[in-house]
Order: structure tokens, then sequence, then C-alpha cells
């Protein structure tokens, strides 16, 4: 990595995470990415039948605190 980028990433790494989530959105839509629009229609729609098992009582739901805690054990 050039010492520009080293520069941004430690800049960015002090944002808050919603904000270093927004800067990655608009990194990777600087890339050439035909399916994206397909790809995103399908995660929309995913996330429509997710939402409505959840409202029929198919699914529960989980915090983000029990999310981001199995997410850390994952990853090391």
């Amino acid at each position: 990595m050039t010492p520009q980028a080293n520069d941004i990433l430690q800049e960015a790494r002090k944002l808050p995470p919603k904000e270093r989530a927004e800067l990655v959105e608009r990194i990777l839509e600087t890339f050439p990415f035909p399916e994206r629009q397909a790809v995103d229609a399908r995660w929309a729609a995913e996330a429509e039948a997710r939402i409505d098992a959840y409202e029929r009582g198919e699914i529960a739901a989980s915090s983000a605190g029990e999310v981001f805690s199995r997410i850390q054990k994952v990853g090391g």
C-alpha cells in the first residue's frame, strides 16, 4: 500500500462505524461491477423475506450485541 493510501486508511479508522461503512460503499461504487444492480436487488429481496418471516414468527431476532459477539468468536 502506498504511504498516501495508508494515511487515508489511518484517517478512515478514526471514523465512527457507520461512516466507515458508508465510505467503503462509496469506494466500492468506483469499481466496474455490471451485476451490482442484480446483486443489490437479490439482497433487498432476501432482506424483505427475512423481515416477513420474522413478522410471521418463523424466525427470531438477535440483538446487535449478540451478533457482534458471534462475529468476534468466528473472527478470532
